[in-house]
């Protein structure tokens, strides 16, 4: 073999040593990218889930927060304080602030015909129609009773302070707490402001599931179904959807309403 045979073989044994090294090194690449491309999707499969679990987790976070988020919560007692004196369903809410005033109740009372038991009253600590409507206001403010609710109420179960029923003014239960007929006086409370907080609470035990912002003297409030009744309308048993109220008289909370409804036109 001449020397130009002996060239030609070491180009073809380089050639086929290059082609061999080039193969080996795709082959080496190619598993490469196809291992690269099963870890990617491995990942994006993960990925995916997690994604969609979280997806899931904040559009559970957002439907709470669309329901019971405290910004909500707090727009809608806004929306309840600022909704004059009605209730969603257009009757008289018990719980809220009021635009009546101690002077309007006076007048009201006065307006009736009737004589201030000042006699009476005054041994329990309110000497006159003045001081009456005031305790009435403050105790209804420290609940967040309308005063004129319970005010009205007293109006009615009293018949003007006058009384006449099972219960005697001097038990100063002024709204027939305890009087279950057939005699039955009732409760009785050691002064006119007691007797006034009685009530009130029992009302709010009625409007709410609240809590009471002062001590219970209501020896009935354990008995009531809390938040019944948070209209007016719903204190007679008759009207309300539950079967439950303050008393069984036929639209006994309506005819309170009535008496509402000429406190404010006076």
């Amino acid at each position: 073999m001449d020397w130009k045979d002996k060239r030609l073989k070491l180009y073809m044994e380089a050639g086929l040593a290059l082609l061999l090294v080039l193969t080996l090194g795709i082959a080496g690449l190619t598993g490469r990218f196809s291992a690269g491309a099963e870890e990617t999707g491995s990942d994006g499969s993960n990925l995916s889930a997690e994604t969609s679990a979280a997806g899931e987790d904040t559009s559970q976070a957002s439907s709470g927060e669309d329901k019971d988020s405290p910004q909500n919560s707090d727009s809608g007692e806004e929306s309840v304080r600022a909704s004059s004196d009605e209730g969603t369903d257009g009757q008289y809410l018990i719980m809220g602030e009021s635009d009546v005033t101690v002077q309007e109740m006076v007048d009201y009372f006065n307006a009736s015909g009737k004589e201030y038991p000042a006699e009476e009253l005054g041994a329990g600590g309110a000497d006159s129609i003045e001081t009456f409507c005031q305790m009435y206001y403050d105790e209804a403010a420290a609940e967040g009773v309308r005063p004129e609710v319970a005010f009205a109420q007293t109006m009615k179960e009293t018949g003007f302070l006058q009384y006449g029923g099972d219960a005697k003014i001097e038990q100063f239960n002024f709204a027939g707490i305890g009087t279950t007929g057939g005699g039955v006086p009732g409760n009785s409370y050691p002064d006119v402001r007691t007797g006034i907080r009685a009530q009130i609470q029992h009302l709010k035990a009625y409007a709410t599931t609240d809590a009471l912002n002062q001590e219970c003297v209501d020896d009935r409030y354990e008995y009531v179904k809390k938040g019944a009744a948070p209209y007016v309308e719903w204190l007679g048993q008759q009207e309300n959807p539950e079967g439950v109220g303050w008393a069984t008289g036929e639209n006994y909370g309506y005819d309170i309403v009535d008496m509402i409804e000429d406190i404010t036109a006076i």
